[in-house]
């Protein structure tokens, strides 16, 4: 991960922390505390955050990279089946790649 990258994913962690941390934030019914137990790094450009809650329960978090206006976190709590999701999303993925392989070599007129 890039090291501009990376420290922009430690500092928007601990600013989720903070934010999750806020006692009128809804949702916050038991007023938990949340700080950053660890970051995972997935690729350039996803993570995943385990928060520690003041109750000692974690939580993980999918952080990912978006480059556009450039560049900044974003991120989500993934269900069970957001999760079955991008699973079953891989394997299009790579369909689509190995599909679509074939058009770096296209020639107008007629491919290479």
């Amino acid at each position: 991960m890039n090291k501009q990258i990376a420290i922009n994913l430690k500092d928007t962690a601990e600013g989720v922390a903070k934010i999750f941390s806020n006692p009128e934030r809804s949702f916050n019914n038991n007023n938990e505390l949340f700080e950053v137990n660890e970051i995972i790094p997935l690729s350039e450009d996803t993570a995943i955050v385990n928060f520690k809650k003041s109750s000692g329960k974690e939580v993980l978090f999918f952080f990912y990279w978006v480059r556009a206006n450039g560049g900044k976190w974003w991120y989500f709590i993934p269900s069970d089946s957001h999760i079955l999701g991008m699973e079953q999303f891989g394997k299009y993925k790579m369909k689509l790649e190995k599909d679509n392989f074939k058009f770096n070599f296209y020639i107008e007129g007629g491919q290479q």
